[in-house]
């Protein structure tokens, strides 16, 4: 059954008036009379109805003027509005229709017609009553939402090192910046037994929830314990791929398609020798002393594939002086306003350039540089930039 509504009458012949008050009380409804149009228009602007039946020739203001007043009206909802005119008006139907009238009526017609126009048109509002609700409750869902995840991005946050600190002899920084508000990166560094340190950057496949989900639990399997346990052998000897291998091995047994790229590295923090397994993540940028830039690695394969798929050590020289810098993929893969990317060349020139500047600051720089690069536009992924840099003894 259709809840009642406030239907606004203007008629200016006081039995026609009460007729059509009449028939709408008959039908369910409340009828709100206007003997003119200026009344009707109040009571558009104050009674909130949406269903008006006006009279064609009233005084004051007519059907067609009181019709071209609500229109211009800022008002949150639709007015559904009946024009009733007598058997010799039927030629300004075009014109009424034209002003923005819904049905257009004589007044001779059977009563049933109207009647029927009035069954449509509170279908109608029923309608938009219900849509609108509807609307306000995914609103207040997705403030929820949005809540929520602001609260998790939140926490997902103190799960990434704001690093500035140095460990051993190697001055480490970082910056992050996510592209909404949870992210799918994660990463790590910290110091190990024997003058050692620890180091890795996750970057899950995809982007939002369900990305950040995975991240996060990377990050709480990662501590300093699971990294020294996994990523050192039986004879102690360092064993990043030990350590990739392992999450490889965690993650393919899930019934999903979720991977991620990573780098693993053990920096010997006397000597400077550095122990690594590349797994998909972009090759970190290298700056030896004397400013020349090159980059480490060479690709290797995603983590969370294939169950079989065997890891490899390399080795690298990290000498004094020199400077380590991770991103992920978001740094070369940023576009600018006409689609060209700022590539992984641009970001090793970036970062030779400013590889003398204060560590902890390179970070930064980068990320400035990207964002001028987009026109201050949102990254579409994830970015994470890592800086190491070897202090001279």
């Amino acid at each position: 059954m259709e809840m009642p509504l406030d239907i606004i009458v203007a008629e200016d012949n006081l039995v026609q008036r009460t007729y059509l008050a009449r028939m709408i009380a008959h039908l369910g409804h409340t009828a709100l009379v206007a003997e003119d149009g200026i009344e009707a228009l109040k009571l558009v602007q104050t009674s909130g109805a949406q269903i008006l039946i006006t009279d064609f020739d009233m005084p004051k203001m007519n059907g067609l003027e009181l019709t071209h007043a609500v229109r211009g009206l800022n008002l949150d909802h639709y007015v559904h509005i009946i024009m009733l005119t007598g058997s010799g008006q039927s030629e300004t139907s075009a014109e009424a229709l034209d002003t923005g009238v819904d049905d257009f009526l004589t007044k001779d017609n059977d009563p049933s017609r109207l009647k029927a126009r009035i069954h449509v048109a509170s279908r109608l509002v029923h309608h938009a009553r219900e849509q609108q609700n509807q609307h306000r409750i995914l609103k207040e869902i997705n403030s929820r939402i949005q809540e929520d995840l602001k609260a998790a991005a939140d926490a997902q946050r103190q799960l990434l090192p704001a690093i500035h600190r140095d460990i051993g002899g190697i001055h480490v920084s970082s910056a992050f910046v996510p592209s909404a508000m949870v992210s799918g990166d994660m990463f790590g560094c910290f110091a190990l037994p024997q003058n050692k340190l620890g180091l890795y950057a996750v970057d899950v496949s995809g982007h939002g929830i369900h990305a950040s989900l995975l991240s996060v639990a990377i990050g709480h399997l990662i501590t300093p314990e699971f990294f020294c346990n996994a990523a050192c052998g039986k004879d102690g000897k360092p064993d990043p791929a030990g350590l990739v291998s392992n999450l490889n091995q965690r993650f393919s047994a899930a019934d999903n398609d979720d991977y991620f790229t990573m780098f693993c590295a053990i920096i010997d923090t006397d000597t400077g020798h550095m122990d690594f397994c590349q797994a998909g993540y972009p090759s970190p940028t290298y700056v030896d002393a004397t400013g020349q830039a090159t980059l480490v690695g060479e690709g290797g394969f995603p983590v969370g594939m294939f169950s079989h798929f065997s890891y490899e050590n390399d080795v690298f020289a990290f000498e004094e002086g020199g400077l380590l810098v991770l991103c992920s993929d978001a740094a070369g893969e940023a576009e600018n306003e006409h689609g060209v990317p700022f590539g992984r060349g641009m970001l090793c020139s970036v970062i030779e350039q400013n590889h003398q500047s204060d560590t902890d600051a390179l970070p930064d720089i980068i990320v400035q540089d990207l964002t001028e690069w987009r026109g201050g536009r949102a990254l579409e992924d994830d970015l994470t930039v890592v800086a190491l840099k070897r202090i001279n003894s």
